[in-house]
């Protein structure tokens, strides 16, 4: 879709699942950070059944609310507001993230001074300002392994091993970046008109990485700014699920989302992602079987549960070639 002109600065984009209290939270920064923008605030409920829809009717009268019927994930909940959307600036906001002093207009100002920036990203902090991977490098099957093994955290400052999280990094410098978490990115409107929304085939985990690669495919940059401040809780609506019981089912969305990112975009190398991820955990679960201890044995059997998840997984998405139906 093409915008002959756009009505707004910003509009702001949240997807929220059963997090009422932190999305009343987020909005009444929202609020307090843009007055003096034009903005609109436009707020995807995935089915929630906690009453978040009409807390934010009721609390916040002039946000948008967008109600899905059934849980659409991230991606594809993002993308009926970016359908609806009339700002230059598109805002993507988690409902557990909260905005600091300034960071709305810090966002604008730095995209309209960086006119070749599709997309950017912020300093993500945690409640007590510890540091979050906030400017990352595209996966690949070696820095997968970096991390899984452990070596990655070992030595965060090399640039070997700290590669995908580029924790070698100074985090207060401005940098390019391969992308940027979803919890919070400032999106150029006329980019995503030219390459177009979330992929619809990520559920979660993913879809922000495929997004970011199509975008520098373009030929366009993804900047991290640390003046940009959001604190960020992390993982509260994929908690909701596993208080829910559907611990394993998240565990296997994040696998099948890593076999469609890699047929997608490495062809064969999916096979290579699969194989690294069940060779390792059934290394671990070896390693802890024949040991006394209850703690080493329930490790080696939860490893290899997840050996047999990424088997399923493989069967699930033909090899990364296709996604189950909505919702996972």
């Amino acid at each position: 879709m093409t915008r002959e002109a756009y009505t707004y600065e910003l509009s702001i984009v949240i997807v929220s699942y059963n997090t009422k209290d932190l999305l009343r939270e987020c909005l009444q920064t929202v609020q307090t950070e843009a007055a003096g923008i034009s903005t609109e605030i436009i707020l995807v409920d995935n089915n929630s059944s906690d009453g978040s829809p009409q807390m934010v009717e009721t609390e916040f009268p002039t946000v948008k609310v967008i109600r899905s019927v059934i849980n659409l994930g991230f991606g594809a909940a993002n993308n009926l507001a970016l359908e609806a959307a009339q700002g230059r600036y598109i805002v993507l906001l988690n409902s557990d993230a909260f905005l600091s002093t300034g960071s709305l207009r810090i966002a604008r100002d730095r995209m309209d001074a960086h006119p070749r920036a599709a997309l950017a990203g912020a300093r993500l902090v945690g409640r007590d300002f510890s540091w979050q991977p906030s400017a990352r490098m595209f996966p690949h099957v070696l820095s997968d392994a970096l991390v899984m093994t452990g070596l990655a955290a070992k030595y965060p400052k090399s640039r070997f091993f700290g590669h995908f999280d580029r924790t070698w990094a100074d985090p207060l410098q401005p940098s390019q970046a391969d992308w940027v978490p979803g919890a919070f990115s400032i999106i150029r409107a006329e980019v995503l008109d030219t390459i177009g929304f979330f992929d619809p085939r990520f559920f979660m985990y993913g879809e922000e990485v495929d997004l970011c690669r199509r975008i520098k495919n373009g030929g366009y940059e993804i900047w991290y700014w640390p003046d940009i401040v959001v604190t960020h809780i992390g993982g509260e609506s994929s908690r909701q699920m596993r208080d829910g019981g559907a611990g394993a089912q998240v565990v296997n969305w994040r696998m099948r989302s890593t076999l469609l990112y890699y047929r997608k975009h490495h062809g064969g190398m999916a096979l290579l992602a699969k194989w690294l991820e069940v060779v390792l955990y059934r290394i671990s679960a070896l390693r802890n079987r024949f040991s006394s201890d209850p703690l080493r044995q329930a490790r080696s059997r939860a490893r290899m549960n997840l050996a047999a998840a990424m088997q399923s997984a493989w069967i699930e998405t033909e090899g990364g070639r296709t996604s189950p139906p909505r919702p996972w």
